[in-house]
């Protein structure tokens, strides 16, 4: 009966949406309810409890009695054709709750209620073995209904009535519908909307390549475990070049694999680029123009082949989110806050480390340290580019998060631990939350345990939960880049006919946080030939993070508006320092730096280039090179000057010297 039922010839119905929220909590009701935390609008598909249950978030819908009476129901709000239901067990660290099998109800007018039949018998689907793996279970024959419910007929015998729920179902024609209209969202935009594997990955990144070749590259920066290539995708308008005075702004998604939405919203947004960009549209010209962008769509292409091959709906909450390895790669980054704090605690800083570009630990560079390829890949992409400003795309959230990501406190879980740009950081976690069409709507439902819409759709990492050796935190520790993480739906793997939406959900905040690259201070610090500096240090007054220069002596300093002392320094060169200020228009302000080298500096370089060793020339050998250029008298000044730094001068000599020097 099962095998007749799974492999029924019509095609499934989408999901309803009670994973990803389209169904209300008005939608859901139930024969009874354990308690309010257990109630019925808690019964959807994935839908996690808070690391502490209580009467508020819990995981699932739990019945008031334990009987083959209590029902589980969902009102469509108009007549739907129902082909499936989905289910599991009770998310909980602490309890073991599930349905083994249940019936199916439907109705028109929720008062007279017809059983899916098998034959003259009533219809029991079989469930679940666990909680946590989904279940899926096709009728034999779609159903047209406004009302459906799952009756509960078996569960776990060491647990209770608890169950998680997707309905599978087609809504009908209904142009009069209101909820229908009041929830329906178009796209204009002509796109590729579907799930693609790494070969249609792949493909498309070609197609689209191939329709704009004179502003895109596609190129790789390492292999998975499983040895697929991380290809990444640069939109520019010299590809595969870097320009001076032109910031470098990088989009990753796809670091835990089963969270999808962030790799086809990449997908997305570089043939929405691509095609705007021949089209004309001068925002998108501007951008494209003006900044140097890169899309790595998918970090982790081995966990989502994995969670692909199982389905939107059948992958649950954690398969495929880790690489082959079993390794986190979001997580897999050296702890180097850690190793900041511990620096800062001996008064270390800056007399023998910076506030910035912290050192990668010995321990984490061994061949015995648990690193993952693709991390390892990451962070040499991460060294090589001069990125200004990045962003990790995750799901099964609807926040932005920022750094610290790990509490400064040890032993403590939730903490504010803010660093030195914690202004700036906020304001570019708002800029991606307030352009999202869901994030800061007071009203919508919490995705999960976490009303983050009060805090206006953004958080600290810390105070949220904290995590050592985070891309966020490497990446502002280790390089210029300020990292953040968008997470850009609660549902982690929508269904292909959810990406339109969730396409319109996100756009303008993809391409308003990629804006923000353009704010804050830019310049060439150069030296008094007019050429670049490489490594040269920028220091603002105030905040105690600094950034270098990248290798043409270009920087660039995310900065709210204000006006700001920079000091610009360099090994051998002289400091120097400006006021620099910044405006609320988008565009950084022009703050250029030429420093030169001290007397002392240049003694030092003569010095080393002959080994420290006494300059054996006799003050009145001068007097025979009086013809000497203006150079070469300098060089024999700073000879001069070298003899008297190896042994100690007398009385005479120093005469001597003040005379020559003198004439």
């Amino acid at each position: 009966k099962q095998k007749a039922i799974c492999l029924s010839p019509f095609l499934e119905c989408p999901p309803m949406g009670l994973e990803s929220l389209k169904i209300d909590d008005f939608q859901l009701h139930a024969s009874s309810t354990k308690r309010y935390g257990l109630g019925a609008h808690r019964g959807r598909l994935n839908i996690q409890a808070g690391l502490y249950e209580d009467d508020l978030y819990d995981g699932a819908w739990c019945a008031g009695r334990d009987d083959p009476l209590q029902w589980f129901e969902v009102d469509a709000r108009r007549l739907t054709k129902f082909t499936g239901v989905i289910t599991q067990g009770r998310n909980s660290l602490w309890s073991s709750d599930w349905v083994t099998s249940y019936k199916v109800m439907i109705s028109n007018d929720s008062h007279t209620w017809m059983t899916l039949k098998n034959g003259s018998d009533d219809l029991i689907f079989r469930s679940n073995r666990e909680k946590e793996i989904p279940v899926q279970n096709i009728f034999p024959t779609p159903v047209v209904a406004r009302y459906i419910r799952v009756n509960p007929q078996s569960w776990f015998s060491s647990g209770s009535i608890c169950m998680r729920v997707e309905i599978l179902g087609c809504p009908m024609p209904d142009p009069n519908n209101y909820y229908h209209r009041r929830n329906e969202v178009i796209t204009s935009d002509d796109l590729d909307f579907r799930h693609h594997t790494y070969k249609e990955m792949r493909q498309l990144m070609k197609v689209v390549n191939e329709m704009c070749p004179n502003i895109t590259r596609i190129y790789n920066i390492g292999k998975s475990q499983g040895g697929l290539k991380l290809y990444a995708f640069e939109i520019s308008d010299n590809p595969g070049e870097h320009e001076v005075g032109e910031p470098e702004f990088r989009y990753t998604a796809g670091s835990h694999g089963n969270e999808v939405l962030g790799r086809e919203l990449l997908l997305l947004l570089m043939q929405f680029m691509c095609l705007e960009y021949l089209s004309g549209n001068q925002r998108i010209r501007h951008l494209v123009e003006e900044t140097r962008i890169h899309l790595l769509p998918s970090v982790n292409p081995d966990g989502y082949e994995k969670a692909f091959e199982v389905g939107s709906e059948l992958s649950g909450w954690s398969l495929g989110r880790w690489n082959n390895n079993g390794i986190d790669i979001h997580h897999n980054f050296p702890d180097l806050s850690s190793v900041l704090w511990e620096a800062e605690a001996k008064k270390l800083i800056p007399r023998k480390m910076f506030n910035h570009h912290v050192p990668i630990p010995e321990w984490y560079q061994s061949q015995n340290a648990s690193v993952a390829l693709e991390t390892r890949a990451l962070m040499a992409w991460m060294e090589k580019m001069p990125f200004v400003l990045g962003s990790n795309l995750q799901g099964g959230e609807l926040v932005v998060t920022f750094p610290y990501d790990r509490t400064r406190s040890p032993g403590v879980t939730r903490e504010q631990t803010p660093t030195p740009d914690d202004h700036i950081f906020r304001w570019l976690a708002f800029s991606y939350a307030s352009t999202h069409r869901l994030m800061t709507d007071a009203s919508r439902r919490v995705c999960h345990t976490e009303d983050f819409a009060k805090e206006d759709g953004t958080i600290n990492g810390a105070s949220w939960h904290t995590a050592a050796g985070s891309m966020n935190d490497f990446s502002y520790l280790h390089t210029n880049c300020f990292e953040l993480t968008m997470f850009v739906g609660c549902d982690k793997f929508p269904h292909e006919n959810e990406l339109p939406e969730e396409w319109e959900n996100n756009r303008e905040s993809l391409l308003v946080f990629m804006e923000q690259v353009h704010r804050g201070i830019k310049g060439v610090v150069r030296d008094l030939q007019g050429r670049g500096i490489a490594n040269a240090i920028i220091s603002v007054e105030g905040i105690n993070h600094d950034v270098r220069t990248a290798a043409d002596g270009d920087y660039w300093r995310l900065l709210n508006p204000g006006e700001y002392k920079v000091t610009a320094r360099a090994h051998g060169y002289a400091s120097a320092s400006k006021k620099c200020e910044v405006g609320y228009e988008i565009g950084a302000t022009r703050c250029d730096f030429k420093i030169g080298r001290p007397n002392l500096s240049r003694i030092r370089e003569i010095m080393e280039k002959f080994n420290r060793q006494p300059i054996k020339l006799q003050v009145r050998q001068l007097q025979t090179h009086r013809d000497l250029g203006a150079e070469e008298e300098e060089e024999e000044k700073l000879r001069l000057l070298t003899k008297t730094q190896q042994k100690t001068p007398h009385v005479s000599g120093l005469r001597e010297l003040y005379s020559f020097f003198n004439r």
